[in-house]
């Protein structure tokens, strides 16, 4: 436990100096380049840290999950559409109670897949699951078991996220912190669940982890105007989206009882 320990320490402490750093600065690029050593950084430390540890072999095994690519279809299928599924569903349980629809976003679904396949294929989440399901969450597993572990991992990489609510401009910022520790700790399970089914694969992690990203707004939750990180959100999509997400999380948590921890990379 002391070497995760030690990645979460280094990872929150640099990660969140850099986003500090960067929102102090007004010139583009470098206050880009701070944004994204950021973002990078619990890859960054994983790598440091089983370089310290495994050399070169054990950086070379991590890195070998990011092209495990020879899984089953129906894998592929759950990365890409398991949060696209949830939100639509949020749709139809929102029209099922209202009698409304709720509101859909703009952008076409297939501008949102085509952004899911060029941020997988250029690493874009890399620099986080490198760190969060290749690095942390084996070890952890060791210590409390898959189901639990996945937990922990959620709730320590929702709380990374902390500055952004605040800070940089984002969209999270002003946005409901508590609902999005809820969503991003069910998040974790789903994508716990989908590494260990697929081998360790990271590249298939790095796609539901993009795809996430680009379909949230399918049928958007943000709160529009919300300036307290603190705050409930008053949206019903965003608490459909919770409960939903949650409902999944349970019964992957108890699939989970009947699979094995995972391998650290170094033992494979």
């Amino acid at each position: 436990m002391r070497e995760v320990f030690i990645f979460f320490v280094a990872v929150y402490a640099l990660s969140w100096g850099a986003w500090i750093a960067a929102n102090g600065i007004t010139a583009d690029l470098p206050r880009m380049a701070l944004i994204l050593l950021g973002t990078f950084m619990p890859g960054i430390v994983a790598l440091g840290l089983t370089a310290g540890t495994m050399g070169g072999r054990g950086v070379i095994a991590l890195l070998r999950r990011l092209i495990i690519w020879q899984v089953p279809l129906r894998w592929y299928l759950f990365a890409a559409g398991y949060f696209v599924a949830i939100k639509l569903t949020v749709a139809i349980v929102h029209r099922a109670a209202t009698g409304a629809w709720p509101a859909f976003g703009s952008e076409p679904l297939f501008l949102m897949l085509a952004a899911t396949l060029a941020s997988t294929l250029l690493g874009g989440q890399a620099g986080e699951e490198v760190g969060w399901r290749g690095y942390a969450l084996p070890r952890l597993s060791v210590r409390f078991g898959l189901g639990t572990a996945s937990v922990i991992l959620g709730l320590l990489w929702a709380c990374w996220h902390l500055p952004l609510f605040y800070i940089l401009g984002g969209d999270t910022v002003g946005q409901s912190f508590p609902l999005y520790l809820l969503q991003v700790t069910a998040l974790s399970v789903a994508l716990s669940w989908l590494y260990v089914r697929t081998g360790g694969s990271l590249l298939l992690a790095m796609l539901m982890h993009a795809a996430v990203n680009n379909t949230k707004d399918i049928v958007p939750s943000a709160e529009a105007h919300a300036s307290d990180p603190w705050a409930l959100s008053h949206s019903p999509v965003a608490w459909l989206t919770a409960s939903l997400l949650w409902l999944c999380a349970i019964y992957i948590l108890r699939r989970m009882s009947f699979y094995p921890i995972p391998a650290r990379h170094e033992e494979n």
